[in-house]
Order: structure tokens, then sequence, then C-alpha cells
């Protein structure tokens, strides 16, 4: 995966962009998120509680945070701190908590059954890599039945630095580009590419000793 080749859209320039959303907010809002999708969906599937797949549909995740982000949409023009974009990512992130919140935390047993790993919101970090270095070695639906595997990969996990993971994590999985790791992590680029070189080597290696034992 190469995270230099992460932006598969081009959305206009900020100012532009704001400019057009506040003209027609409703049709310019629509097309916007639609030429966003594939990235969320990117983010959906490396975000998701694994122990959901196959209950929840992420083209469902994505739908509603179609709505949710409509219904804010004159709150984020009102106060446009970030860009667009990691805007919308934050609101899939909110979205997938109230998902898990709903699913898992809410107590439903035919879920919890299947897995060894009681955590919170999966956006954590440190079980969302492991989930996903797990299922590169094995098929989806084995997935769940890996969970002992996951958990003891998670744990080696949590032993890196947690910008170190969350930056690995936005690259690498959510393939966001540096600039945008940089701006949702509020650190500089240059820390960010820094921390992601090095993380992603160590993170090779928890992987590699994870694959040989």
């Amino acid at each position: 995966m190469d995270p230099s080749a992460t932006n598969d859209f081009s959305l206009p320039d900020q100012t532009e962009l704001l400019a057009a959303l506040k003209a027609r907010p409703e049709e310019t809002f629509a097309d916007f998120f639609q030429q966003a999708k594939q990235r969320l969906q990117r983010i959906a599937n490396f975000r998701m509680d694994y122990r959901l797949r196959g209950r929840v549909a992420e083209s469902d995740v994505i739908q509603e945070t179609y709505v949710r982000a409509a219904q804010r949409l004159d709150r984020y023009l009102d106060n446009p701190e970030v860009p667009f974009f990691v805007w919308l990512r934050a609101e899939l992130n909110q979205k997938l908590i109230e998902v898990h919140r709903q699913h898992i935390v809410a107590g439903k047993r035919d879920v919890r059954k299947e897995q060894k790993i009681h955590h919170a919101y999966t956006g954590q970090t440190s079980i969302a890599l492991a989930a996903h270095l797990v299922g590169q070695m094995t098929s989806a639906s084995e997935l769940l039945e890996r969970a002992e595997q996951i958990e003891t990969l998670q744990k080696s996990l949590e032993e890196m630095n947690e910008i170190d993971r969350e930056v690995i994590a936005l690259r690498h999985f959510e393939e966001l580009s540096n600039v945008e790791t940089a701006e949702i992590l509020g650190i500089e680029s240059s820390a960010a590419s820094k921390r992601y070189l090095r993380a992603l080597k160590r993170m090779r290696e928890i992987f590699e000793k994870h694959q040989s034992h």
C-alpha cells in the first residue's frame, strides 16, 4: 500500500469549497459527499468493530453518516476549523461510536459470545490494527474464530507509542495524506512523516514476530 497515493479524488480548494457549500448547501454537499464516499468506506472498513461483520452493513453506516453530517452542515459552515474531509471523517467516527454502543456496549449477548475481547469502542487503534493484520492471515469468515490471536497481537501493538499507532492507522489503513494525518493529530506534517516511517518499521517487526509463533 503506497501512502503517497492516498487521494483517489480531489476536492476544490477549501476556500472555494466553503463558498460553494454556502451558496448551494444541499446540492454541493451531496456532490462532495459522493466524491468522498470511497474514502469514507475505506475508513469505515478499518474502524468498524470486526465482531460486527455481517451484522452491520458499511453502506448503512455511510448513509447514516451522510444524514448526520447534512444535519450538522450549518454548524460546520459557521466555524470551519478543519478541512471539509477531516470534518466528514469525524462525523463518520461519531456514527461508528454510536453503532458500537448500540450493538456491543448495550449488551447484545449473541455478539459477545463469539469473542473474548471486551473493550470500549473499537476505534481503539490497537484492536483495529490487530484485527486487520490477522485478517491478512485468514479469511473474513474465520476472523471471529481468531479472537484470541487478535487479542495477543493487540497486546503487542499496545507496546507502541499511542500516536505512532494512530499514524499507522491513518496513513496505512485509512490511506489519508500526511497533511490530513497531521491535522487530525494536531502535529506538524514533518513530525507525522517521521513518525509514520518509524512506526511502520516497528509494526512490521511485531507482525513478523507474531507470524513466526
